[in-house]
């Protein structure tokens, strides 16, 4: 089992440091100590701990925290790990709100700052709240066991799999007692990696995503074989359009080939989002929305995706990647943008062991106290910074751009500056990774000088480009050079319609040059990059495709 967690949240970087220091000096060797600078951020890595099926044994809150005091804090953290013992850290004049917290959030203590010396302040408590967390024993838990090499890639793809569709797991690797003690219940051995246990005792060997989803609940199979709407692609864009399609009495599916989100559902903190004045993480967004969505009835399909689109007539035919069709009236292109790919000499040999595309919550806890690389200039690398600076030793940003103004948000580029954990590196690019078996060192070079630099890494986050997932949909399907799709009146050349196009109209705002077939969100030819923006499509998409229904 990995180690028990304890948590402390203070607003003031100098007293969280403080406090982490501390119990790590005392409680390092049978305990991992996480630290959080907001109320919003400790809820999020509590969501995050919880989902890989950690423990919390002990909850340390600063009270006099903006946004989210300590008590407020403290009574969401119950909902997530109701066993954590729970201690408020207070300023003499703050006892009235001690007395509160006891009554309110059930307090085991408070801690009057400062508390030095810690022998005789500070760790006399966390040893009493330690005791009656040990005492109360571990509940009865069932959860998925994923066990696997530290750096396998497919083992990686899994835990990330299962992460980003917000089932909860437990990772253990073949180099711990624990891990081989599984294996060998599982009748399996090393070469059989990564084996997942499910709750309900089967036992997969080195499985594929869709068999992973098969075995964990989530659907995989259309349950019907005509729709009103088929969604591809399960982006804020698709979600959205799931939630007004299913609402407004569409039989509406949403076909995802891995995990709903997309992009969007990796940011570990959208600050701009309208709405959330504390801010929210991508996966907390997307879990909100996927769950809204099935409520009002549209049908999610995970695992699957989409390999070709056909007309006949005026029904829309998709394919899947296992043979199977489903057809529709109507047919909502949401496929997002991925990542572009890094073009440093030896990258593609480290992905999944080192070398990730996107933000990897998963790889958060190996990241502590580590040196970690990001490259990118946009809003998920400024994001991705934050979110790994509260954990590794140091971050590096490294972004090819002068500067960081012309990508990214003020608020977030303000963020970074005030971080002393993160390097920003501007005119820097990665030119190679190295390693054996995974990755431990990177050449950086200084694209106005020239100059190279080796850095020891282990981690290395990259979010450069976006790049349209169009090479399946059909050549009539208009796009223009860089492959992004063409809707509206950019189909219109001089006035004359698309070749092919039947309707005695002209395409609406968001329909391609086949008829009834819509894009929403990155995807779509001069979109704008934002979460918001797609939300927003998504729903125009919908009333557009009522029109397209009345009127083909």
């Amino acid at each position: 089992m990995t180690k028990p967690i304890l948590l402390t949240v203070d607003d003031d970087p100098s007293v969280s440091r403080a406090v982490a220091r501390d119990l790590r000096r005392r409680y390092a060797e049978h305990y991992r100590v996480v630290r959080a600078d907001s109320g919003a951020d400790a809820l999020e890595s509590l969501q995050e701990i919880r989902l890989r099926g950690d423990r919390v044994a002990v909850l340390l809150a600063d009270y006099r925290m903006p946004n989210m005091n300590g008590i407020e804090f403290l009574e969401q953290a119950m909902d997530l790990f109701p066993r954590a013992r729970r201690a408020l850290l207070t300023a003499y004049a703050d006892t009235d709100a001690a007395i509160e917290a006891i009554n309110l959030v059930d307090v085991d203590y408070y801690l009057l700052k400062p508390w030095e010396p810690p022998e005789e302040k500070l760790f006399p408590v966390v040893d009493q709240m330690l005791e009656t967390w040990k005492a109360a024993g571990e509940p009865e838990t069932e959860s998925t066991r994923i066990i696997g090499h530290r750096w396998s890639a497919q083992a990686y793809e899994v835990r990330d799999f299962l992460a980003r569709n917000g089932m909860p797991y437990s990772w253990f690797t073949t180099e711990e007692a624990e891990g081989r003690k599984l294996l060998e219940a599982a009748g399996a051995t090393e070469a059989d990696v990564p084996v997942l246990l499910t709750a309900g005792g089967d036992v997969l060997l080195n499985p594929t995503l869709s068999e992973v989803a098969d075995k964990i609940g989530l659907s995989t199979t259309p349950a019907e074989d005509f729709y009103d709407l088929v969604i591809v692609g399960g982006g804020p864009a698709g979600l959205g359009a799931a939630v007004y399609g299913a609402s407004e009495g569409l039989r509406t599916v949403l076909v995802e080939g891995r995990a709903t989100g997309g992009q969007a559902g990796q940011s570990s903190r959208i600050e701009n989002y309208l709405g959330f004045p504390d801010g929210v993480s991508g996966g907390q967004l997307t879990d909100r929305a996927r769950r809204q969505a099935t409520r009002l009835g549209a049908e999610l399909l995970t695992a699957r995706r989409v390999v070709g689109l056909a007309t006949h007539g005026p029904k829309k035919i998709l394919e899947l990647d296992d043979g199977s069709r489903v057809a529709a009236h109507a047919v909502l292109l949401a496929t997002g943008v991925s990542y572009r790919r890094l073009g440093a000499e030896g990258a593609d040999d480290m992905v999944g062991r080192g070398v990730f595309y996107g933000s990897a919550a998963t790889e958060a806890d190996a990241c502590a106290d580590q040196h970690v690389v990001i490259v990118g200039g946009a809003n998920s690398a400024g994001q991705a910074a934050m979110f790994f600076s509260r954990q590794a030793a140091r971050v590096t940003l490294a972004v090819r751009a002068p500067d960081l103004e012309r990508s990214m948000s003020h608020y977030l580029i303000q963020q970074i500056r005030g971080n002393d954990r993160i390097d920003v590196r501007t005119c820097t690019e990665v030119i190679s990774c190295h390693g054996d078996g995974h990755l431990q060192k990177l050449v950086l070079r200084d694209s106005t000088s020239g100059a190279t630099e080796d850095v020891d890494c282990g981690h290395l986050f990259v979010f450069i480009g976006a790049a349209p997932m169009t090479d399946w949909l059909p050549d009539e399907l208009a796009r223009d050079q860089a492959g992004f799709v063409l809707t509206g009146t950019d189909l219109l050349d001089s006035g004359e319609r698309p070749a092919g196009w039947t309707p005695n109209r002209d395409p609406f705002h968001l329909e391609t040059s086949i008829p009834g077939v819509f894009v929403a969100g990155d995807v779509r030819s001069a979109s704008v990059k934002r979460v918001a923006s797609a939300v927003g499509e998504g729903a125009m998409a919908v009333t557009l495709v009522h029109q397209y229904l009345a009127h083909p």
